[in-house]
């Protein structure tokens, strides 16, 4: 383990197994009033960290007395961001999980390449959202503090020449590096069982390689009509695909071995039918139609690509003899703007159709139609070179905050609207220490218990000049282990008796505790604060969150710093449909919440994240099995958010309770959530309740 570097003390024999002749290693303790958990002690050599110039942190300096937290989280991009997936299809970031499998970057010699990695750790939070339009018409949805990769290397969103805020940023002069994804349209679930998509890949895929056999047999004793379809396919995915979309439209087949393996091929299996009435069906199914709609000229596309098209050598082609054929490829393509020439006929009659523009147009052409081959997808080991016009277009902040999320990976990067971002660091953090980034960044937590002390020696130096402090940045300095270790009253106390001003976030209800030093701070440093409050219905939180402080303990930390003359936002979040969300139950919280002093709400209703999703689908069959119906159709599928409508229809009940209680605020995607005092701008964190869920 690389403990040495930050840390120096005796050797202690409790330490876990593993970890006793760990260098600087003070002790490992387990208490039965952390269960789950280790605190590893240690003894710190420095405890004001100067944050990289490249780093993607919106501070420059910061104390973290701990590494690790039980809700600890960083975050930088748009939930609904597509990230580019192993299997070479795009997947929104809100809807990874640890473990799955992406694209990053990796140099290789001259080039940097794609290659595929790891989901490491995912999170997510609320921060201020800026959009990064580009001239090929890009757009992504990022915090400020992201990072893209330019031709000039990594580059914040936002930043400035001098000053505190000093970092490299974005202008109209960069350009970002990838393939971007002008205008995509990823096709989803739902798309895919559209009649109109369905009809269209069937006709592609029929046409293409399809086989319908009309005949007559005669022997000595009667006279047969035959009517047989036959499908046959190396790739299992399409013959799949194409057999469920047949079954929707009512047409059962068969699957038999067609081609046995080889040495030199791959066996192929045939979907079939002798059905007299089916094989007319399918006749009917694959007519191309006058006016094809552009979900029939996706799902068209999709199936004769899968029937007939290949991807290799970072050539996209689509072959076939039928003119008509060629002509309806042609004509979805120019619906869809995907650049494409046709090349002369071969001497066999077969016409190629090739898509130009490189990796650009090859990835609009994928996340357009979705074909169901993955083999066909393959871009690891290309090269990343800039075809599209990437430069920076225009940067627009959009004055609100609103969910961000942020994974970890192998390669330290990955590929989110088609163009390198780089991932963020805190769980990752944690690996240096040799722990890894999810269950260990939760339980296994470090605890620099020296750290005041080294603070202050820190703090005295001739050079150092007051630059604003960051607490909480990393991990909450008010989680449960301070109960035990009281480290932050020493920090504050070293803080602002030295002029430093500071910046504090938090949900643990043991703020309280250090209100007094933290008002007397502010009389000689800009202090600011930021407090979060989960649900209110007490059983349900329970059952929900038992871990986390209480509705009416969060309340009472409010009223205190409220007191103490801090301005506080609440965060009424999750708001959980149908058993939280009635008027009784919302009046009550907004009227509790307004009696603490509070200045305004934030309020969103219930998140269903990947890893949490699942759980909380057990839990709400077991707890609540009669509102299982009505959950599977708030949140269909892998959905991690309500929908529109009942987002809508929440804002506009809790929006008059907010006005006759005299809160200011609004629904989560619509306010602006920065802190009104003074102080260093931050990360915002989401309550516990909203990440779980």
């Amino acid at each position: 383990m690389r403990w040495s570097g930050q840390m120096i003390g005796e050797r202690d024999a409790s330490a876990l197994p593993g970890l006793e002749t760990v260098e600087g290693l003070v002790r490992s303790v387990k208490t039965p009033e952390f269960a789950g958990m280790t605190f590893h002690e240690v003894a710190a050599r420095s405890a004001l960290n100067h944050v990289p110039g490249a780093s993607a942190m919106p501070f420059d300096w910061t104390v973290n007395p701990y590494r690790g937290c039980s809700h600890a989280c960083s975050y930088c991009l748009s939930p609904d961001t597509p990230v580019l997936c192993g299997d070479g299809r795009h997947r929104p970031i809100g809807e990874l999980s640890v473990g799955d499998e992406v694209v990053g970057t990796s140099q290789q010699g001259a080039y940097r390449r794609y290659v595929k990695t790891e989901v490491r750790a995912a999170w997510t939070t609320r921060k201020r959202a800026y959009r990064v339009s580009l001239a090929d018409g890009t757009e992504l949805v990022a915090s400020g503090d992201h990072r893209f990769l330019t031709e000039r290397g990594w580059k914040h969103v936002i930043g400035a020449m001098s000053g505190a805020g000093r970092r490299p940023f974005l202008t109209m002069s960069h350009r970002l590096q990838g393939f971007g994804l002008r205008d995509a349209r990823t096709i989803a679930d739902g798309d895919l069982l559209s009649a109109e998509f369905r009809l269209g890949y069937l006709t592609g895929m029929i046409r293409g390689d399809g086989m319908i056999f009309h005949g007559r047999y005669s022997d000595a004793t009667r006279v047969r009509d035959i009517h047989r379809f036959r499908l046959a396919l190396v790739d299992d995915e399409a013959l799949t695909r194409t057999r469920t979309f047949l079954e929707h439209e009512g047409v059962p087949t068969r699957t038999r071995p067609f081609v046995a393996a080889s040495d030199t091929r791959r066996s192929m299996s045939a979907l079939h039918t002798a059905r007299s009435a089916d094989v007319a069906r399918i006749e009917e199914l694959v007519e191309i139609p006058t006016q094809p709609s552009v979900g029939w000229l996706c799902g068209f596309l999709s199936g004769i690509f899968d029937a007939e098209g290949s991807f290799s050598r970072g050539i996209l082609r689509i072959c076939n003899k039928d003119r008509q054929i060629i002509a309806i490829t042609t004509h979805a393509l120019t619906a869809l703007e995907v650049p494409h020439v046709v090349e002369p006929a071969r001497p066999n009659g077969v016409i190629t159709v090739r898509v130009v523009g490189g990796l650009p147009s090859h990835e609009r052409f994928f996340t357009s139609v979705a074909p169901a081959i993955t083999r066909k997808l393959d871009i690891l080991g290309t090269a990343v070179k800039t075809a599209a016009d990437l430069r920076v277009a225009s940067i627009e902040d959009l004055g609100v905050e609103i969910d961000m999320v942020d994974i970890t990976t192998g390669t330290g990067d990955f590929i989110a609207g088609g163009v390198v971002s780089h991932n963020c660091f805190a769980r990752n953090t944690h690996t240096y220490l040799d722990l890894d980034a999810g269950r260990d960044f939760d339980e296994q937590i470090v605890v620099k218990v020296n750290v005041a002390e080294v603070l202050r020696r820190e703090l005295a130096a001739p050079s150092w000049r007051r630059e604003s402090v960051a607490l909480g940045t990393n991990t909450d300095p008010y989680q449960r282990a301070e109960g035990r270790y009281r480290l932050m009253p020493e920090i504050i106390d070293a803080l602002a008796s030295s002029g430093t001003p500071f910046s504090m976030l938090t949900k643990g209800t043991l703020l309280r505790r250090d209100l007094p030093l933290l008002t007397e701070a502010r009389s000689s440093v800009p202090v600011s604060i930021s407090m979060s409050i989960a649900m209110p219905d007490e059983r349900l939180r329970q059952t929900l969150e038992a871990g986390a402080p209480t509705f009416e303990a969060r309340l009472q930390t409010v009223r205190a710093a409220a007191d103490a003359g801090f301005a506080v936002t609440v965060f009424l979040m999750p708001i959980v449909p149908h058993l939280t969300d009635s008027v009784a139950v919302l009046d009550d919280a907004l009227a509790r919440i307004a009696a603490s002093g509070a200045r305004r709400v934030v309020f969103g209703a219930l998140h269903l994240r990947p890893g949490a999703r699942e759980w909380f689908w057990q839990w709400l069959e077991r707890e609540h099995p009669e509102l299982v119906p009505a959950y599977r159709g708030l949140y269909p599928r892998a959905s991690v958010y309500a929908p529109a409508g009942y987002r809508t229809w929440l804002a506009a009940r809790v929006r008059p309770m907010l006005r006759r209680h005299r809160l200011a605020g609004g629904a989560e995607e619509e306010v602006e959530t920065r802190p009104s005092r003074p102080g260093p701008v931050r990360m915002t964190k989401t309550p516990v309740a909203d990440r779980l869920f």
